[in-house]
């Protein structure tokens, strides 16, 4: 039986969890928070109603609402004019639909569009092979983009302007973190370089360019460039609303010649229509990176806006590093000397176009990037060698690593694979997903004496789980940069042990030569750098091409759908704003942190239950544990009671198959939620989620999620039984281990006490011991750190 105690008493009073330090520029003090208040602006928290009838230029509400579908759903001409058609005969004038035609949708809009700055087609020529070659970039300058967001009211509360160092208290003292790119060196760095004028602070842009296949067959390529505005908050820039990510131009690929391809005037030809072209794009920001551009605040202070190029996301072939300009000029002054120092930097006799930016450097704009550099290269290394030694061990151990893969619990939003061995994909969550999985498949296969090779590659890849990790928190801190640096020491170790097992392996072809990045490069990574928000937008363009357009002139129908796309964006901005003002008004603030779901259809008796005690022994004495639990946890709660409570046989107890959780993250302090089942038929397969829940004010334990009822408690099993001696294999890969009680031990606990969901895997071993998956997500991570292993 679980008692609830409460939560011990608070400590001394800090002077606030959180601690803020401006820039000096800004002329603000110091602040201190608590922690119910820390990144809440006043002005953030009043939700702006910009117009009574926000979805205009649309005539109505529910024209607005139809052409949205419309173009999410892809429909084409028939299918617009078939749909409105009917709605128009069923509807008889019930609907707010005023739309007859596809004319009068696509004029609607164009009315849309019209609000925002159009784009424009440039010419550039460039001569190659004594023959001049027009290419064409469709584009809209991103200044131009940036005066669409900054004359958005609903945005105009949520700009942050000022550099600022950000700390929280743990309980010692103030630590540094790091969440949001105004909280970074490089933004307090640009903010002190720009001119000493009242104001003057950064615009910084964040721009992303990378080639995608539009056709199935890979035919068909286009080359989109997103923009993103770094002054708004993670949420907003990376979100898929109006303020997220905008493409913004669509770059000419230079056609493939295989003859020429690794000769100087080819690639030399490739770099520069790719940065002539870029400067269409950055022709207007250029201009006021010089002499600044002023706004006016939606709290009415004067702002001297400098554009910069803060982040930078661009395919190597298009980058120019270290030494470049110096080299340049020599190239200039003399041709021989100065491509022997550009072949030495690996670089082609080609200007950056981001040097005339003003204040941006475009080398430190460019940095470490988690999805290509681990998920989309060295973790395909790492599977590509564990496959290699699994195909040594014969086809029994294949088959066992693949069911092992096959039957990884599953969870919400984590791929799930039925083979690991004979599939191929490209998409780097994927990736992701199977090396948190595949350390556990092959645990008990790859052992020291199983294969010596296998086993110092699966510390290998314990290492490199614990760097993904590390690197991908959204909040760093200076403890995890720092933990950042020791890791990538014992990565380092043992791969180098892994490549002398290699070469004394008569396995054939392991790879030896490891090219792994240095670690200057791994300094200034978090969630800003990601070019993961952007990879998402290669999807729609995909749909885009398929059902939108019909395959001639893709660059302009693109970029005109995705304009209609954008001004649509803004109206639903509008409109989500008034609908949710009303709904917070009408709801107020008393918002359940456990939710139940999924209900049985019918009720069951207390001794039906009990009865299920012959094939499951947790339902054994149920009446008598409900009993005790129900009497012990009322007074808990704060309810008195004068007579000791008793359920009959035939009590109807009401249960549910889900329970949604709710939980502050440990890792940028954020509501998140895990979604729990105890389903026997979830999809066609049995499901019972595991759980980390508080049992004592000093005490937490992991438990398999049994039964909720809808009295708010819930029927566990505790993984709380001691482990006999302890497993070399768990300090070699940083395991949590833990066992599970008897199935005839399950308690009772309230659903107050759950923490959030988790992820065990059955030791095949060793009988009732599990393995968490410490690595499922960011706040877990943390949590198990925080644990000794």
């Amino acid at each position: 039986m679980a008692t609830i105690n409460p939560a011990p008493a608070a400590s001394a009073q800090l002077p606030g969890e959180f601690k803020t330090e401006y820039h000096p520029r800004s002329g603000r003090q110091t602040l201190f928070q608590p922690f119910d208040q820390f990144g809440i602006s006043p002005e953030a928290q009043d939700v702006p109603i910009v117009d009574k009838e926000p979805w205009r230029p649309f005539r109505l509400h529910g024209d607005f609402e139809f052409s949205e579908i419309a173009i999410e759903a892809a429909l084409n001409k028939s299918q617009i004019n078939t749909l409105l058609s009917l709605i128009t005969c069923i509807s008889e004038g019930h609907a707010q639909i005023t739309l007859k035609n596809e004319a009068d949708l696509s004029k609607a809009w164009d009315n849309a569009a019209a609000e925002l700055t159009p784009f424009s087609k440039h010419e550039v020529a460039v001569t190659y092979k004594k023959n001049e070659q027009v290419y064409e970039v469709h584009a809209q300058p991103i200044w131009d983009w940036a005066l669409d967001l900054l004359d958005n009211p609903l945005l105009a509360p949520h700009f942050v302007w000022d550099a600022c160092c950000v700390y929280k208290h743990n309980g010692a003292q103030f630590e540094r973190f790091f969440d949001e790119p105004w909280t970074g060196d490089r933004w307090w760095d640009i903010q002190s370089s720009l001119p000493d004028i009242d104001g003057a602070v950064p615009f910084c842009f964040i721009l992303y360019a990378d080639k995608t296949k539009l056709s199935s067959f890979g035919t068909v390529k286009g080359y989109p460039v997103v923009v993103r505005c770094a002054n708004l908050p993670t949420h907003i820039r990376n979100g898929e609303a109006f303020g997220g990510g905008r493409i913004v131009g669509w770059l000419p690929i230079v056609p493939e010649d295989a003859g020429e391809e690794s000769k100087l005037g080819y690639t030399t030809l490739k770099h520069v229509v790719w940065h002539e072209l870029f400067k269409k794009l950055l022709e207007h920001a250029a201009q006021y990176s010089k002499t600044g551009y002023s706004h006016k605040c939606h709290n009415d202070i004067l702002q001297w806006l400098f554009p910069v190029i803060l982040i930078l996301s661009a395919d190597y072939e298009e980058q120019s590093i270290g030494e470049a300009m110096e080299a340049l000029r020599v190239y200039k002054r003399s041709k021989a000397q100065g491509e022997e120092l550009l072949k030495a930097l690996g670089l082609r006799p080609v200007e950056n176009i981001f040097w005339i930016i003003w204040y941006s450097d475009p080398h430190d704009a460019l940095s470490f990037d988690r999805l290509h550099s681990l998920h989309g290269s060295l973790w395909k290394h790492l599977l590509g060698e564990l496959k290699k030694i699994l195909a040594s061990l014969g086809r029994e151990a294949k088959a066992a690593f693949e069911k092992l893969i096959d039957d990884f619990p599953q969870w919400r939003n984590l791929n799930h694979f039925k083979s690991a061995i004979n599939i191929s994909f490209s998409d780097g969550n994927k990736f992701q997903d199977l090396s948190k999985q595949t350390l556990y498949a092959c645990l008990n296969l790859l052992t020291p004496r199983t294969s010596p090779e296998g086993h110092q590659l699966l510390r290998v890849i314990s290492t490199y789980l614990q760097l993904d990790s590390l690197i991908g928190l959204d909040v760093h801190t200076e403890g995890t940069l720092a933990a950042i640096e020791a890791e990538l020491l014992i990565f380092d170790t043992e791969l180098k042990a892994y490549v002398t097992c290699a070469e004394s392996s008569d396995i054939e072809k392991l790879k030896l030569d490891w090219n792994f990045p240095k670690t200057h490069l791994w300094k200034h990574i978090a969630r800003n750098y990601s070019t993961r928000p952007n990879e998402k937008l290669h999807g729609p363009l995909k749909d885009t091409y398929y059902h939108r357009i019909n395959g001639k002139d893709v660059a302009r129908q693109i970029l005109h759908v995705d304009h209609h796309k954008f001004a649509l964006m803004l109206l639903r901005e509008c409109v989500d704003a008034v609908d949710e003002y009303n709904r917070l008004q009408a709801l107020g603030d008393d918002l359940p942190d456990k939710d139940l779901g999924a209900p049985t259809q019918n009720p069951v008796s207390i001794l039906d239950l009990e009865n299920r005690s012959t094939v499951d022994r947790s339902f054994q004495a149920f009446r008598r544990k409900f009993t005790e639990f129900i009497n012990t946890s009322l007074p808990t709660d704060g309810h008195q009671l004068t007579n000791w409570i008793t359920f009959p046989a035939d009590y109807q107890i009401h249960e549910h198959c889900y329970l949604k959780v709710n939980y502050e993250s440990m890792v940028d302090w954020k509501q998140t939620t895990d979604h729990l089942w105890c389903n026997p038929q979830f999809h066609r397969l049995p499901r019972f989620d595991h759980a980390l829940i508080q049992l004592t004010a000093d005490e937490t334990i992991f438990m398999l999620y049994l039964e909720p009822w809808s009295f708010e408690f819930a029927l566990i099993q505790p993984y709380t039984a001691r482990i006999n001696g302890s497993r070399r294999m768990d300090h070699f890969f940083k395991l949590t281990r833990v066992k599970a009680l008897p199935r005839a031990s399950s308690i009772f606990v309230p659903l107050s006490s759950f923490i959030r969901g988790a992820v065990l895997v059955p030791d095949a071993d060793h009988q009732d011991e599990y393995l968490v998956v410490n690595h499922l997500d960011s706040d877990m991570f943390l949590r198990m750190r925080a644990r000794a292993w």
